[in-house]
């Protein structure tokens, strides 16, 4: 076959794809919706929160039915998801659901660097009942839903994910390829050449903090998260800053290691010194220049 035959075929095959693509979707968008009980969650702060309030201001919602912490295919999506995280807010909200307990998704996202909201599906069975556990297994996908002016909720639509969907581009790149997907497995690992993982937990310490947040929030444009009776958190880009009131005016960085002990013996060797510590996994640490960070075993 001459290159510019095989070039037109493939040109009509991508149409036809796509004319199918668009023909599914609206498939999946008329099957008759089901009214949705209001399900009650934990949030990765361990704070109430029920499926009217993951909408927010908007009347349409996605939520990611992801396998937690130890799929390393469904962190893979999550990463992707994390990129296009502002775009897809300015038209639905947005929240990915997993199995893990709210301090284990609080840590990994923290880890993996994710700035979209996550929900902890445990003793419920919201998983089950929109089919992405079946025979105590688990399935990864979307669902999307709607709110009416009432403040009812209606399940939309369903898809499921796996290698070559619709929702990670790494398999289209990676069939581009000569060798296209074979061989490839996720890791979980960002760093590759390092034990330790930078995460976008950053706390400050000030001297006014009431006045502090106020122009953290009100000039540079931060947003409020939580406050509590020690510390205020901020959201601001992606990165998380913890703002506590004390005179000495320190900044601390968060670094998550996969093996703890290991990498105090490392830092110890080295000149580090322990200011704090918190639990056998969890240390407060001042190197020898100037830098102060908050060492934790990962999730």
């Amino acid at each position: 076959m001459e290159k510019i035959e095989l070039l037109s075929e493939i040109e009509a095959l991508e149409k036809e794809i796509y004319e199918k693509k668009m023909k599914l979707m609206e498939m999946r968008k008329s099957v008759p919706r089901n009214e949705m009980k209001n399900y009650q969650f934990l949030d990765s702060m361990n704070r109430e929160v029920n499926l009217l309030d993951l909408f927010g201001d908007k009347d349409e919602l996605i939520v990611i039915q992801n396998m937690g912490k130890s799929c390393s295919y469904c962190t893979m999506w999550a990463d992707g998801f994390n990129g296009v995280y502002h775009h897809i807010i300015e038209k639905a909200a947005f929240v990915v659901a997993t199995p893990d307990a709210p301090a284990v998704q609080d840590a990994f996202a923290a880890e993996r660097r994710w700035q979209f909201p996550m929900i902890s599906t445990i003793g419920t069975t919201f998983k089950e009942d929109l089919g992405f556990m079946k025979d105590g297994y688990q399935y990864p996908g979307v669902s999307t839903f709607q709110k009416d002016a009432d403040g009812k909720i209606f399940h939309v639509a369903n898809a499921p994910f796996g290698p070559g969907d619709e929702f990670c581009s790494v398999w289209y790149l990676f069939d581009l390829l000569p060798s296209g997907q074979k061989g490839y497995r996720p890791t979980r690992n960002i760093n590759k050449k390092s034990e330790f993982e930078l995460t976008n937990n950053i706390a400050i310490q000030v001297n006014d903090s009431p006045k502090a947040i106020d122009f953290y929030t009100s000039i540079l444009g931060m947003m409020n998260v939580f406050s509590n009776d020690s510390e205020t958190k901020l959201s601001f880009g992606g990165q998380h800053f913890f703002v506590e009131e004390n005179a000495a005016n320190k900044v601390f960085f968060e670094v998550a290691v996969r093996d703890f002990t290991y990498a105090k013996e490392l830092l110890l060797t080295n000149g580090c010194s322990i200011t704090k510590e918190y639990s056998e996994k969890s240390i407060m640490v001042a190197d020898p220049f100037g830098l102060h960070f908050h060492v934790f075993e990962r999730a």
